[in-house]
């Protein structure tokens, strides 16, 4: 029993000392993903500043073959009629056809600079949004182990008792929960923070549009300001609603349901939304409904951002051992082989109906909308013990 409990304890050390060491990495990884991040940020103002130049370019450029043109003709016309022009208006002639050509020559060698330049970053933009995905994938890994090894493996002892219970099932509620981490991040940076990072330039471009071009011009700039600003603010209110409705606690899968379409419907009034219940509904345990209400909710969030869909169908119907519940609309789609290993949704998606030893379907064409169907077993496990329906 005194050598189980020394083995025990020196389990224990190596634990903690692995914890320690990857906690270090995980925040090795998070400096290369965040200092990524500010390289991407100020990328894409370069590239911004690039395309800018490429326009002014190309319409100096058309200016000075409009002006070269116009040059070759006078001199055509100088050289035709000699003896009627002096030496000195002969001179200004060919000095004027021979300065615009020059002009226009490094104008189209500066145009094709810019263009190589514009080509290089959007290169360098793809390999940079690579390595940050994949910074972001390691450290939800790292940080799901830590989390395993910190909070469920604390206690050797125990651990070796229930490990096997563990490693089935609290790995899994872990990484469930790393993953809504994930989506809140990336949904706070892919929306309000992207947005109120334009905003900040663009302000600055709009003191400089007054400045150079006018108030007029300036006005224009601020009412797309505003918009951002609007568009900002209802990103933010839906990341809150997100979070976690009250309502699926205390009334349940498809009233929730219902309020959820209901509350979109009221920020996006250029989208039709249809929902339909068949059969007689039955409360899940919690966790499961709220699994099942992400897998909608990602459904038409991906319709709304993705798709620009302009009708969306919520269809959820009870049969006696199985819970289908399909997600239909008519926007853009898209190409499955392309997406399917690249897309954190359906990534997330996918784990989810995972874990409700479900099945997901996606069939979707570039044009052709979207359908996302799931299949969820009415296991006996997920069902709810007391009756609903008659409290």
């Amino acid at each position: 029993m005194k050598e189980n409990s020394i083995d025990i304890q020196a389990l224990e050390t190596i634990f903690n000392s692995m914890v320690r060491v990857m906690d270090q990495s995980k925040n090795d990884i998070y400096v290369i993903s965040e200092q990524s991040r500010q390289g991407l940020e100020e990328m894409e103002s370069e590239l911004a500043a690039v395309k800018a130049d490429i326009s002014r370019v190309i319409t100096e450029s058309d200016y000075l073959d409009h002006m070269t043109r116009q040059s070759r003709k006078k001199l055509a016309e100088v050289s035709k009629n000699f003896a009627k022009y002096s030496e000195e208006q002969v001179r200004v002639a060919y000095e004027q056809a021979n300065d615009l050509l020059i002009r226009l020559s490094m104008n189209q060698m500066e145009e094709k600079q810019l263009r190589y330049r514009r080509d290089e970053l959007e290169r360098r933009l793809v390999t940079l949004l690579e390595t940050i995905q994949r910074a972001d994938h390691l450290v939800g890994q790292v940080s799901t182990v830590i989390n395993y090894l910190s909070s469920d493996l604390q206690n050797v002892g125990e651990a070796l008792e229930t490990a096997r219970y563990k490693k089935e099932f609290s790995i899994k509620i872990i990484q469930a929960q790393e993953e809504e981490r994930k989506r809140l991040s990336r949904d706070i940076h892919d929306g309000p923070a992207q947005m109120l990072a334009n905003v900040l330039i663009r302000s600055s471009l709009i003191e400089k549009t007054y400045i150079e071009k006018g108030p007029e011009l300036a006005f224009n700039e601020l009412e797309q300001l505003k918009g951002m600003v609007r568009n900002a603010i209802h990103e933010v209110r839906r990341i809150i609603y997100d979070l976690r409705p009250m309502a699926l606690d205390d009334l349940g899968l498809l009233p929730t349901l219902r309020k959820y379409i209901s509350t979109i419907g009221e920020y996006e009034k250029e989208v039709e939304f249809h929902f339909q219940n068949n059969g007689n509904d039955q409360r899940l345990r919690s966790n499961f409904e709220v699994s099942i209400f992400r897998l909608v909710q990602e459904c038409i969030s991906n319709s709304l951002k993705h798709g620009k869909a302009k009708h969306i169908w919520v269809k959820v119907e009870w049969l006696r051992d199985i819970m289908n519940v399909s997600v239909k609309d008519d926007g853009a789609g898209f190409d499955k082989n392309e997406v399917k290993d690249k897309s954190f949704g359906i990534i997330g998606m996918k784990e989810r109906i995972e874990l409700l030893k479900g099945k997901m379907t996606i069939n979707s064409a570039p044009g052709n909308g979207t359908i996302v169907t799931f299949q969820v077993p009415l296991l006996e496990k997920l069902i709810e013990t007391r009756d609903i329906g008659r409290k």
